[in-house]
């Protein structure tokens, strides 16, 4: 049971996060109702009901849209707590609201079980290779606990506080991600407007004090080339930059450009689509 991990959530990530751990040499239980979860997880994953998860796994990785359904999941009927089970160490490692896990953290703790929340970072292709990196919010005693299923899967992690530190640092970098791809584009398009050629003020601006992951990767990958197929859509950047902006709010913090990145983002989305790649921000 100790090398029994149960995913949760077999989306782009939880897919890759679940064939990982089996390719270590974790007995891998994966919960997910829709039709081609079989397909994305693989046959090194065995498909359970959310029931048995609870009572084979000794360790839950969750990867889900967001907090309503990590809520439903450990709170809800069926979940967790109603469950009735001795401890079980939780590792969320979907993004989702900071003051919810806090939340579920003191519930799950009170009923005897380890949570961490553990949001990544490195989209599909880093949770099929392990390469991902994690943002820890935990006990000590739970994230050592977590280590050797989050060292499977990451190839970087940092523990930065206790729980929900990690949904709300996994917060601040996709808040600056999304501002850097904002903030790219308009330059983008202020240098073409001028006569120049993109990729060449890219080079120039990569070997210079403007350069960020975003004109680094980002544009090398997936908007210089226009492919757009990084796996991470709009839609979630802007859910995410709502994310941060609200949780500036509720910790009374004045971030006029964390409100102005939001706008963009959401009117953005509604102006191309929620599924559309997220990096179509920065399209020149």
């Amino acid at each position: 049971m100790p090398d029994t991990v149960a995913v949760i959530g077999l989306g782009n990530m939880g897919a890759g996060i679940a064939r990982t751990l089996a390719a270590t040499g974790y007995d891998v239980l994966g919960v997910d109702p829709s039709p081609d979860a079989p397909a994305r997880a693989g046959a090194d994953v065995t498909l359970v009901q959310l029931q048995h998860a609870w009572q084979r796994a000794a360790t839950v990785v969750l990867s889900l849209p967001g907090s309503p359904q990590v809520e439903s999941v450990l709170l809800g009927q069926g979940g967790l707590v109603p469950a009735g089970v001795t401890h079980r160490l939780v590792i969320d490692t979907s993004t989702s609201d900071p003051l919810s896990t806090r939340t579920i953290a003191q519930r799950l703790t009170a009923d005897g079980h380890g949570f961490v929340d553990a949001p990544v970072s490195g989209g599909p292709s880093g949770a099929a290779q392990g390469t991902l990196t994690a943002f820890v919010g935990g006990e000590d005693e739970a994230v050592a606990e977590a280590k050797s299923v989050l060292d499977a899967i990451t190839a970087h992690s940092v523990h930065v506080g206790g729980p929900s530190a990690g949904h709300t640092a996994k917060l601040i970098n996709n808040l600056l991600c999304a501002t850097h791809l904002q903030i790219t584009g308009e330059a983008l398009r202020v240098a073409q407007a001028a006569g120049l050629d993109p990729e060449r003020v890219v080079d120039a601006v990569n070997a210079a004090s403007g350069r960020s992951a975003v004109t680094e990767i980002n544009l090398a990958r997936w908007v210089l080339p226009g492919t757009f197929d990084s796996g991470f859509t709009l839609g979630l950047m802007a859910r995410d930059v709502a994310l941060a902006a609200q949780t500036a709010t509720a910790l009374g913090v004045d971030a006029p450009l964390v409100d102005d990145v939001n706008r963009t983002w959401q009117q953005t989305r509604d102006r191309l689509g929620a599924e559309a790649d997220f990096n179509r921000m920065a399209q020149p």
